[in-house]
């Protein structure tokens, strides 16, 4: 299976390939930043609490965890408001998973169809995003539960350069960020 590379950082790939918790911080804080700085952040968490323990992180005082994620560099252009939500998502990795992100994925067996439902159910987690990430964790995680590709829908397609989910390579990195650059043209154009 391939490194993920997409913090564009040796170290921060490395926590998101061996945490599965880094991995649904990172996607939770892709919106609004370039995704290299979202997939930085659980780095710069962890490297600041010693950890990235769910339930510490749930229990962490909100305020000084907000000033962690707002110390420089920031894991986030907003590290308030992604802060409680991240906080929001340890509670519920500790509540339902025992503190085990995978959980997410392992606990009763879901299908795709499930596994897309628990996602949209997490804070930040719109339809979107949690068919990209549905789509990373088939594509390039080894989680591919029965029906993934359908659950994940476009993004779970094989050979699409279309998000995250597809990333393996600089090529592949260009080709994703030319996708989105189109996609952003047409938005324009459609709103004009």
């Amino acid at each position: 299976m391939p490194r993920l590379q997409l913090a564009q950082d040796p170290a921060a790939d490395a926590l998101l390939d061996d945490d599965p918790f880094a991995l649904l911080i990172g996607m939770l804080l892709d919106q609004q930043v370039p995704f290299e700085t979202a997939f930085a952040g659980p780095k710069k968490i962890a490297d600041r609490m010693g950890s990235l323990d769910a339930g510490e992180i749930a229990g962490y005082d909100p305020d000084k965890f907000a000033a962690l994620c707002s110390e420089r560099p920031a894991v986030h252009r907003f590290p308030g408001s992604m802060a409680k939500r991240i906080q929001a998502l340890a509670q519920i990795i500790t509540d339902r998973y025992d503190g085990r992100a995978a959980g997410l994925w392992t606990a009763g067996e879901p299908d795709g169809k499930e596994l897309l439902r628990r996602l949209k159910g997490l804070p930040g987690f719109g339809e979107q995003k949690a068919k990209i990430f549905l789509a990373l964790l088939g594509k390039q995680y080894g989680v591919t539960p029965k029906g993934w590709r359908e659950a994940a829908g476009e993004f779970g397609k094989a050979g699409t350069h279309l998000s995250v989910a597809d990333i393996v390579d600089d090529r592949s990195l260009g080709q994703v960020r030319s996708y989105k650059k189109q996609m952003k043209a047409a938005k324009g154009k459609a709103a004009t």
